[in-house]
């Protein structure tokens, strides 16, 4: 549910402020949220980041790709439209991270199962976008 109100709720605010500046303040806001309950509820280590290499640090950077893009769309096709699109995006990215099992997870083959899957899921989202 927040994954669909998210855009809309940023869209919003974009109207106000503009786009990038919608984006920045949904990062912040959540970046805050998020510093909050690292420091009451945390179980992990900041301190492992000096660990991680350069590629394990740029989720913020598709996440930040991902809000700004979705401020964009969601006033131009809207929500549902945005989301299926999304969806659909997601599988197809998944699908092939699985088959490879890239990042050093388990394989998990493609096959015609889940072929039929994502053609569904297309077709759905295709529908959906062409309203």
């Amino acid at each position: 549910m927040a994954v669909a109100l998210q855009p809309s709720i940023n869209a919003r605010l974009a109207q106000k402020i503009g786009i990038l500046e919608s984006a920045c303040i949904s990062f912040a806001v959540g970046t805050l949220v998020l510093l909050l309950v690292v420091f009451i509820s945390g179980r992990g280590s900041l301190k492992g980041i000096y660990s991680a290499t350069w590629w394990e640090l740029t989720g913020g950077i598709l996440g930040a790709l991902f809000v700004s893009l979705t401020i964009l769309v969601v006033p131009r096709i809207g929500t549902a439209a945005t989301m299926a699109a999304i969806i659909a995006a997601q599988l197809t990215t998944g699908l092939v991270l699985d088959h490879f099992g890239l990042f050093g997870f388990k394989v998990f083959p493609f096959d015609l199962k889940r072929l039929m899957g994502l053609a569904f899921l297309t077709l759905g989202a295709g529908l959906m976008i062409r309203h």
